[in-house]
């Protein structure tokens, strides 16, 4: 290639090096005549995207967060140069928009963030409307779908939602023994779990020591002695046998070989302690028997809401197994400790069962209605802020200045907080939004002002500001 060709080729990239600097020239100035026309011919403070309004930046352009263009904040015009000298003066201190509480005496890049501090100047402090709050722009609070909600006193119900499982009443659980060893001759009911009725027969057992005392009784009969047979009926009944068969005894003249074991109610064997043939020694268990006209259900409830019951409160009990079926119920006993894995208290509903539509194990829904709370304070819910070691809300002074307060909360239900401390009927707190308000303003500073980690307006920089780290400023 000639060398007149290779200055050719050079001239002509330099020019359009030089006409794309140019252009970019003329577009930035554009851009700031925009933004000054915008501004109705007032100077531009900085450039922002509206969906991340804590970042600002110092020139018009594309957002790097949205596929949107910068906005223009304009800066406000002071009415008197009083004022201009106040809000033109030396910026107060240097922070970091995500970490607005620590503040810095001097401009540079945040230790937190890979980003450049911001000022807060003095005019911005101001604009509070009473101590501790912070200002929003009204475009602002209304494009985030700020909501506001009162404080009122109302009528709060102390019901708690909870599941359970059905268990048997225990107090309606009987066991069949034997009071003399013996044999078992004849098993009438065979397995674990069966159905008896009141009555039916369970076991018939040969006893020498229950033979002999019946022959003790025939003998007494036939003696005519009174005081002897009423010694052998006593005998008897300590052995276990019933009136109706010593009464039989004495009728027939006749000892029976097997003494017959009958079921005492209707309900279901829980367990079996003997086999057909089996010898069975004194005290043996021959059956366990449970009784499902009345069933238990025990449930769980928070330890928060634990003492809005006491026993004899009215319930009510639900099971999947039965759709659209509800069992009235009323709690039976509140169990003296907690459960400390989950941190919740064992109640127990007693559930009447006449139909035995309830068993043992089924899951159960419960619907327990504590006493209520007359007069109290109510936010909605959703406006507290729980930040483990506090409960924080916002509240309205106007329509665009907002301050924290610290509150108390007592019972929760239906989407509805009492609030014990911290607040007055008629007040304006924010129900959604919050968390963008405290974004957009900073409100994370007037937090730390409830425990006084921010210093008050007035005090030294030099006492409240923290040093730059070295070689971040510039």
């Amino acid at each position: 290639m000639s060398r007149p060709i290779i200055k050719l080729s050079v001239y002509l990239v330099a020019l359009v090096a030089i006409g794309l600097v140019g252009l970019w020239i003329a577009k930035s100035k554009h851009g700031h005549a925009s933004a000054a026309a915008a501004c109705d011919s007032g100077s531009v403070s900085y450039w922002y995207d509206p969906m991340v309004p804590a970042q600002h930046f110092d020139k018009p352009g594309k957002s790097p967060f949205m596929d949107m263009q910068l906005v223009a904040k304009c800066a406000q015009t002071a009415p008197n140069s009083g004022e201009s000298a106040q809000t033109g003066g030396k910026p107060l201190y240097w922070y970091d928009p995500m970490h607005p509480s620590e503040h810095f005496d001097k401009p540079g890049k945040s230790p937190f963030m890979d980003m450049q501090l911001v000022p807060r100047m003095p005019g911005e402090e101001d604009s509070s409307a009473i101590a501790g709050s912070v200002a929003v722009d009204p475009r602002v609070v209304q494009n985030l779908g700020v909501r506001l909600a009162s404080v009122e006193r109302g009528h709060l119900a102390r019901l708690v939602d909870s599941v359970g499982l059905v268990s048997v009443d225990e107090h309606r659980i009987q066991t069949v023994q034997v009071r003399a060893s013996g044999w078992v001759e004849e098993l009438a009911v065979r397995a674990t779990g069966d159905s008896v009725r009141r009555g039916q027969l369970l076991a018939a057992i040969y006893s020498p020591d229950l033979l002999a005392a019946q022959e003790e009784l025939v003998i007494a009969v036939g003696s005519g002695d009174a005081g002897l047979r009423g010694a052998a009926r006593n005998r008897l009944a300590l052995f276990g046998m019933s009136d109706a068969q010593i009464s039989h005894v004495e009728k027939t003249g006749k000892a029976e070989r097997r003494v017959n074991y009958f079921a005492p109610f209707d309900g279901y064997v829980m367990d079996l302690g003997v086999r057909q043939g089996a010898a069975a020694a004194v005290d043996t268990t021959l059956f366990q028997l449970a009784d499902l006209s009345s069933v238990w259900i025990n449930a769980e409830v928070p330890e928060t809401q634990a003492n809005w019951l006491k026993v004899g409160d009215q319930a009510e009990a639900t099971v999947p197994a039965l759709p659209g079926q509800h069992f009235p119920a009323r709690i039976d006993y509140l169990y003296p400790e907690l459960t400390t894995a989950t941190r919740t208290l064992k109640v127990r509903l007693l559930v009447e069962n006449p139909r035995r539509l309830l068993r043992p194990g089924m899951f159960a829904g419960v619907h327990l209605v504590g006493a209520p709370r007359e007069d109290a304070l109510v936010v909605p819910s959703e406006a507290v802020i729980k930040t483990g070691m506090r409960s924080v809300v916002i509240v309205a002074d106007d329509t665009n200045h907002f301050h924290p307060a610290l509150v108390q909360v007592g019972a929760e239900y239906a989407g509805n907080s009492e609030i014990l401390s911290g607040l007055t009927a008629g007040q304006q707190v924010v129900a959604s939004g919050q968390f963008l308000i405290d974004s957009e303003a900073s409100l994370r500073g007037a937090f730390d002002n409830l425990t006084g980690a921010n210093p008050g307006k007035g005090a030294p920089m030099d006492e409240n500001l923290m040093p730059m780290p070295s070689g971040q400023g510039n």
